[in-house]
């Protein structure tokens, strides 16, 4: 009956009207794609019947079809905003350890508590392992890993040398107190601060005072300083002597000490670790100029704190530390398949693999048919709101039309029992 084929038009009007309407309410969901309904006429014939008297029974909907084209790029502020400008999907599992991967095109990665790469849903970006040089060291889903950035780079080194570059003025008096105080300013001439570090990594502070002690002249053809050395709120001996003896002659050449000074072990506060410290002044000079520390060494360092995360056009993701040091992580893991349309939605942006879709092929950006990588960037929805607006109206369009033919075949049946 009729009634039937106008019932077929409502319900796959219904659908379209369905669809459209989730493509609008995700034109703001980053990485979306829009779906599109297919329909087909429905023909009842057999072999005895007269091909051009024909009627059609409806309209079917034979499916709806994801439209994977690329959506706009919106650029941002973070590293770990990606997009992929081609073909590709990112794999990310929804927790470590998991045997299965979901895929998307929703880049906008963050950093978890425990340092993991995820996504809004906690889905772990996945990356092949590399070398030091970059290169990859693995393939397949099966050897990719979750991304995690390290807290730190490198190993501590403890301060074994300090060396300093001083020019002390001899122009300089000696000091109104007897005694050196650290505290009092009048006690000392000059000081200066070098930051050094102990065994686990931590900097410390090492802060030598200059105290003129005597002055050349006539009767006395040299003049001495004093350098008081301390490491925090810890006095530094050298020798068991609380201060090193600096002598210059009379044109202001270093003659006493010309090695290192090697300052007793000292335990550093907090520190379960002793250390020694070489103390070199033997380039200081003493001339009639203000006092200056024209260099400044010590061979210590700490352990590099992480500072940023690049991610290049190929998706080598590359790590940065405060103490200079440059660790690449991985290399962004992209997937493709043969029919993209045939992935199942998962929701939050996610697609699994199908049968229709066949298996994953994994690769790397910019390489065998995948899309560039671009770090700083958002892929957002490709719904067009106009375009999707439009087939709105004419979805309505169509609802009304089948509901109009429905209510005329209503009348016909009603008078149709109403013939007596």
């Amino acid at each position: 009956m009729s009634i039937y084929t106008s019932l077929s038009g409502i319900q796959a009007a219904q659908t379209d009207l369905s669809v459209i309407s989730h493509n609008l309410a995700n034109v703001a969901t980053n990485g979306f794609k829009k779906s599109r309904t297919d329909f087909a006429d429905v023909i009842a014939t057999s072999v005895s019947a007269k091909p051009s008297s024909a009627i059609g029974a409806g309209v079917v909907v034979t499916g709806n079809r994801q439209q994977f084209t690329q959506g706009n790029l919106v650029q941002s502020q973070s590293s770990l905003d990606l997009a992929i400008s081609g073909d590709g999907f990112f794999a990310v599992k929804p927790q470590l350890g998991a045997a299965a991967t979901n895929f998307t095109r929703n880049g906008a990665f963050l950093v978890d508590a425990n340092r993991y790469v995820v996504d809004a849903q906690g889905g772990h970006l996945q990356v092949y392992p590399v070398d030091g040089s970059g290169a990859v060291v693995a393939s397949g889903l099966s050897g990719a890993e979750s991304l995690r950035l390290p807290a730190t780079s490198g190993n501590p080194i403890a301060t074994s040398t300090v060396a300093l570059s001083a020019n002390l003025p001899g122009g300089a008096s000696v000091p109104t107190a007897v005694a050196f105080d650290r505290f009092d300013p009048s006690s000392y001439n000059n000081s200066t601060q070098t930051v050094i570090y102990d065994a686990e990594g931590n900097p410390r502070t090492l802060t030598n005072y200059f105290r003129r002690d005597t002055v050349a002249n006539a009767a006395t053809p040299t003049s001495t300083w004093s350098v008081y050395s301390f490491v925090g709120d810890q006095q530094l001996t050298a020798g068991g002597n609380a201060a090193v003896t600096l002598t210059f002659d009379n044109a202001g050449v270093l003659t006493s000490p010309t090695t290192p000074t090697s300052f007793d072990a000292f335990t550093p506060t907090g520190s379960p670790n002793a250390q020694t410290i070489a103390f070199n002044l033997s380039t200081a000079t003493q001339r009639a100029l203000p006092f200056d520390i024209t260099s400044r060494t010590q061979d210590g360092a700490a352990v590099g704190l992480i500072q940023g995360v690049s991610i290049d056009e190929k998706g080598l993701v590359k790590a940065s530390f405060s103490n200079g040091d440059t660790q690449n992580l991985g290399q962004v893991v992209l997937a493709n398949f043969t029919n993209p349309q045939a992935l199942r939605q998962l929701g939050n942006s996610y697609w699994s693999a199908t049968g229709l879709s066949g298996a994953p092929v994994v690769g790397s950006a910019d390489s065998n048919g995948f899309g560039n990588l671009l770090s700083g960037t958002i892929e957002r929805s490709n719904v067009d709101t106009t375009e999707e607006l439009v087939a709105l109206i004419a979805a309505q369009r169509s609802f009304q039309a089948n509901a109009k033919a429905l209510e005329t075949d209503k009348q016909v049946v009603q008078t149709l029992f109403n013939i007596q």
